[in-house]
């Protein structure tokens, strides 16, 4: 058996055990998203404090008049998690140089999906990471306003259908390519950024770790399956999440200090699109020639990445 075997074995082991978002909640029957927060809260570990957007993690897991989290955590507006966390950043820091409390560092998390993150979050986020608040942000994405009815979001990508960006006669389903938002926190000059995927856990739970032990913003950007929004069943969101990897759709790399790398777990070769597509209701009303198109706009794109990883970390030596 290979080192690299032995490792894939042994590493689950070094998870934390302890579980911080408890069993119990409302999520949907294969909820990647949910599965990457119970991921990120073990990563964290115990000295988190978490400031949850408005969005389906927060329906699921806060039930009044109980909670799913065994971390002090609060919901906030859909449009101010980034604020409220770089307040709570602020206030630990003077309540600790005052001798209020203790002097344990306490990480402080910013969470919300792809609507309050890259649409109604937006001017927060931006603005927190400009300050350079010690925190991360985390946003869990899933291509749509899932929570409130399937409506599309800046999170959507090309051709999916949704309520408001219907696929029919008139429209073939959302008409704007999807928003790179992990470029766009890379341009605010940042620590640390990274990509990730629950159906990848082992290199989800290494990013968050790194961005804990960073003094500074760090931003993480999370593909998070719906089977529900995505129409596809439910026993395949880590199988489509690994396709969306495989295929280059949503590409696995972490930029520490503008220097990018990509995850080991990135193939050599990408499989076509279609195999993606294919397994999605949301995709099916997609002639060959706009899968064609989208095809290309991937290939592009991960042809820009691969080179920015060769070229910048060439650069850097």
């Amino acid at each position: 058996m290979s080192i690299v075997e032995n490792f894939d074995l042994f590493a689950p082991r070094l998870i934390n055990k302890k579980e911080l978002l408890s069993p119990g909640h409302r999520a949907c029957s294969g909820c990647a998203e949910v599965l990457a927060v119970r991921l990120m809260a073990k990563a964290l570990g115990d000295n988190t404090v978490i400031a949850s957007a408005t969005g389906c993690m927060e329906i699921v897991s806060s039930l009044f008049p109980t909670t799913a989290w065994n971390v002090p955590w609060i919901h906030v507006a859909f449009e101010n998690a980034a604020a409220v966390a770089s307040g709570m950043e602020a206030g630990l820091k003077a309540l600790r140089k005052k001798g209020r409390i203790d002097n344990r560092y306490v990480k402080v998390v910013g969470m919300g999906g792809d609507g309050g993150t890259m649409d109604i979050g937006f001017q927060a986020l931006s603005g927190a990471m400009e300050r350079g608040h010690d925190m991360i942000y985390v946003c869990f994405d899933n291509e749509a306003y899932m929570n409130t009815g399937i409506q599309r979001s800046s999170g959507t990508p090309m051709g999916a259908s949704t309520t408001t960006a219907p696929a029919g006669k008139a429209s073939s389903g959302q008409k704007t390519w999807k928003k790179n938002m992990p470029e766009i926190m890379v341009a605010h000059g940042i620590p640390y950024v990274a990509t990730a995927c629950p159906s990848y856990p082992l290199d989800f739970i290494r990013k968050v770790e790194k961005a804990k032990n960073i003094k500074g913003p760090s931003y993480i950007h999370c593909f998070s399956v719906c089977p529900t929004g995505w129409r596809c069943p439910s026993h395949m969101a880590i199988s489509m999440g690994r396709l969306a990897v495989e295929t280059g759709i949503f590409p696995l790399y972490e930029v520490e200090d503008g220097r990018y790398r990509l995850s080991p777990d990135m193939p050599k070769k990408l499989k076509p699109i279609k195999d993606y597509f294919k397994g999605q209701g949301r995709f099916r009303h997609l002639s060959a020639e706009e899968i064609d198109k989208i095809q290309e706009k991937v290939n592009i794109e991960f042809k820009k990445l691969t080179v920015k990883a060769k070229c910048l970390n060439m650069g850097n030596k």
